[in-house]
């Protein structure tokens, strides 16, 4: 078990299946987390610049590309 960073709640996880950059998403809070290391078990969440950065080159609404 490992405690999620943002909301406290215990996260049933099998930590030997893990590995470093892995990604998580917690059951209570919905927030996604980073494996950051395995010897002890360390989450980190994700950034929301991440989450947009992925989102980059995909049309928008009006159907232009971002820049």
């Amino acid at each position: 078990m490992v405690t999620c960073p943002v909301c406290d709640a215990q996260l049933d996880v099998e930590e030997d299946e893990l590995d470093e950059g892995d990604l998580i998403t917690c059951d209570e809070c919905g927030t996604e987390l980073r494996v950051l290391g395995l010897d002890p078990l360390e989450l980190e969440p994700v950034e929301e610049e991440e989450e947009d950065e992925e989102l980059e080159g995909e049309e928008s609404d009006d159907g232009e590309r971002w820049r």
